[in-house]
């Protein structure tokens, strides 16, 4: 794995990660590469200092950090909104409805309810493909 520190054409510094400098330029090139704060995906590589054992990564500005989690409960809020309105609600019965759909006793089809975690340990074990839905993220307007 190799890090590099990025930066988007807003003037953006973010940091990310790549198997090796190969697939760095080759996502790059296909425009894969974008800042997670603007989604400019116009960026390039920035300037780095060498790791050196015993320094301290300083932690993110209040600022950067405020955007960052603005950012990511919006895109929760996104994810968890395409999913209600895009696949069947199954309510409790999820784990029985996926493992049918998986083994072809049901119909293909998208979707999402509740499990119990041993429920969704044993659906991974058996191999049929499940994910936890985001929580919805508060409502900004009624956050205190």
């Amino acid at each position: 794995m190799i890090r590099y520190a990025l930066k988007c054409d807003q003037d953006h510094g973010f940091d990310a990660w790549f198997g090796s400098s190969a697939d760095y330029d080759d996502q790059a090139a296909r425009g894969l590469v974008e800042c997670p704060f603007c989604g400019s995906r116009a960026v390039d590589k920035a300037v780095m200092a060498p790791a050196v054992s015993g320094t301290r990564k300083a932690e993110p500005t209040p600022d950067v950090a405020a955007r960052m989690q603005t950012m990511m409960m919006e895109a929760a809020r996104e994810v968890r909104a395409h999913v209600e309105a895009n696949f069947d609600y199954v309510g409790d019965t999820f784990a029985r409805e996926a493992r049918d759909i998986h083994e072809g006793r049901s119909e293909k089809r998208e979707i999402y309810g509740e499990a119990t975690p041993a429920e969704v340990r044993k659906l991974k074990d058996d191999g049929v493909p499940v994910a936890p839905l985001p929580a919805a993220p508060p409502d900004p307007g009624k956050v205190h």
